[in-house]
């Protein structure tokens, strides 16, 4: 019987790897560390972040709120909390709607990133911070204004 090689899937995965997955710097990825609490590194003795699988689906989570569909760091909080407050309900859902051993079984896979009420806070919250942008470039330019008209 001849022998056969599995796959060896790793368990961690350092931040440099890590940073060449979403092609970001590692800067990125140690910020995005501190800013999210679902990421929680493990570090080794020299003090190096070691990342597992999961942190790595939750770096695709934020990586996919922030980069794709353009969410502030908060809103990407905001609505990650809101997901993860989906799950258990679904989970339970799910269990009490067990068919019969000989029924097929069908899951639909839940939508991970639907628009929600939260989403309508984070939107406000993004137009009032661009409304502010625009209010202060237009102070600027009025000041300029005033100081070509008193030369």
């Amino acid at each position: 019987m001849p022998y056969k090689e599995k796959e060896i899937e790793k368990l961690y995965y350092t931040i440099g790897e890590v940073a060449k997955i979403f092609d970001v710097n590692t800067s990125h990825i140690r910020f995005w560390s501190k800013q999210f609490d679902v990421i929680k590194p493990a570090t080794n003795k020299k003090g190096n972040r070691l990342y597992t699988q999961s942190d790595i689906d939750n770096f695709k989570k934020i990586y996919h709120l922030v980069k794709e569909k353009g969410f502030t760091l908060k809103g990407a909080k905001i609505e990650l909390k809101s997901e993860k407050q989906k799950h258990p309900k679904l989970l339970e859902t799910m269990k009490a709607t067990e068919p019969a051993e000989h029924e097929p079984v069908l899951i639909e896979e839940p939508e991970l990133f639907t628009p929600q009420v939260d989403d309508h806070y984070v939107d406000k919250i993004a137009v009032m911070n661009s409304l502010q942008k625009i209010r202060k470039s237009l102070l600027e330019m009025q000041r300029e204004l005033t100081v070509l008209e008193v030369q």
